[in-house]
């Protein structure tokens, strides 16, 4: 937003701008944070007093983002969502402490830790030739989505399946019992008469 100036030593910057990046900085602090600064009313004392509050953060956060880093797999995830939510959030730790993840550490991060059971599916995403993580991202929750359609529709019809197996074995039974043998009994001689007449002019 052009207000960088603002948080520099000695700056030139209008009050207009001071008090805009102050309320902006205000914003995104933590409810905590606003109370203990309350009343620092100067916009570089504030960002400085922050500044110290949370560099040293880097020292404890940085080791731990690199290590899960190291250690992000796709195969320890249930679904590609949570995987990609994990990447995520220790990319955003590492790119907090200073150092970058590139769109060629997160495709070559997913291929090379893809199960075992999907080596086919690998090479062929890697001949796909992916420039862009989200793209590559974007293409597994649909194949994903799709799959776990398949097997909804898949048990859905074993369900009914099943159902029908049972409706024809009940079927079978009563006719070997010779429950349902003749439709025309119990609904009078007549009608048995006018079927028979029909069968025989047949």
């Amino acid at each position: 937003m052009g207000l960088t100036e603002t948080i520099q030593e000695k700056n030139q910057a209008s009050n207009q701008n001071r008090a805009k990046a102050m309320i902006i900085l205000c914003h995104h602090l933590d409810e905590g944070l606003k109370i203990k600064y309350l009343t620092i009313k100067d916009l570089l004392v504030l960002w400085n007093n922050l500044k110290d509050c949370y560099d040293h953060l880097k020292l404890v956060v940085l080791p731990q983002a690199r290590y899960d880093w190291i250690h992000l797999n796709l195969q320890d995830f249930k679904s590609i969502g949570e995987y990609n939510s994990s990447m995520f959030k220790i990319i955003s730790q590492i790119k907090f402490c200073g150092e970058n993840i590139t769109d060629y550490d997160m495709l070559e991060k997913t291929f090379s830790t893809f199960p075992a059971s999907s080596m086919l599916l690998q090479q062929q995403y890697l001949e796909m030739i992916f420039k862009k993580y989200s793209k590559l991202v974007l293409h597994l929750l649909v194949v994903e989505q799709h799959n776990d359609l398949q097997m909804k529709n898949h048990e859905s019809r074993l369900t009914g399946s099943m159902q029908f197996s049972e409706v024809n074995t009940t079927n079978f039974r009563q006719s070997k019992s010779g429950k349902g043998r003749d439709p025309s009994r119990g609904h009078g001689r007549g009608q048995g008469r006018n079927f028979n007449h029909g069968d025989h002019l047949a």
